[in-house]
């Protein structure tokens, strides 16, 4: 401790007194310079991220130096047109979007380059609401059985003909028939 009754804070650096004392890092800092370097909120124990002598929020910090690209961000459903220039970051600037021109017409590169279409509603399924089943490509909303509309999964589905259905009404409409079958455990049997 220097001499003068207590430490330097690290953003003031004036002399810090034990009652107005937080401690980060092995530095003392007084209660009121205990900030966020960027947007300046109170910081705690729980809140405070590190990076060399600077200290941040944790949303803050995540911005500056978490990772980036698609799917880190602001948090669930929200898109951030921040391109973070407040906290010097510098935007990658990108090129402008070139269509390809693929002269190769063969049907695996037209699906490769393009996108499925769905069974159901015959419209373009993208790859965010995209469910496979059955062999085939169907939006989240689509895929259901074709005779009783229960959602399914791909565990639960069962195909015939290009359509989709639950396995109940699969086996009742395409699975055996007759003495013995579908009737289930109780249910009234061939008497004679």
């Amino acid at each position: 401790m220097p001499f003068g009754g207590g430490n330097k804070c690290g953003f003031c650096q004036k002399t810090v007194y034990f009652a107005e004392e937080v401690q980060c890092e092995g530095k003392s800092w007084h209660k009121s310079c205990f900030l966020c370097m960027v947007c300046k909120k109170n910081l705690d124990s729980t809140t405070v991220a590190v990076h060399v002598d600077e200290i941040y929020c944790k949303s803050c910090y995540g911005k500056k130096y978490g990772p980036k690209g698609y799917g880190f961000g602001g948090g669930a459903g929200v898109l951030s047109m921040d391109t973070g220039e407040g906290l010097g970051i510098k935007p990658e600037v990108q090129a402008a979007h070139r269509p390809t021109n693929n002269p190769n017409t063969s049907k695996f590169a037209q699906k490769a380059g393009g996108s499925d279409a769905c069974p159901r509603c015959s419209k373009t399924v993208y790859a965010a609401e995209k469910v496979i089943g059955g062999g085939n490509a169907w939006h989240k909303g689509c895929f259901r059985c074709a005779n009783c509309g229960k959602g399914l999964e791909s565990t639960t589905l069962a195909d015939r003909d290009g359509e989709i259905y639950c396995k109940g009404c699969y086996a009742k409409n395409f699975g055996p028939k007759g003495f013995g079958f579908g009737q289930g455990a109780g249910a009234l049997a061939h008497s004679q």
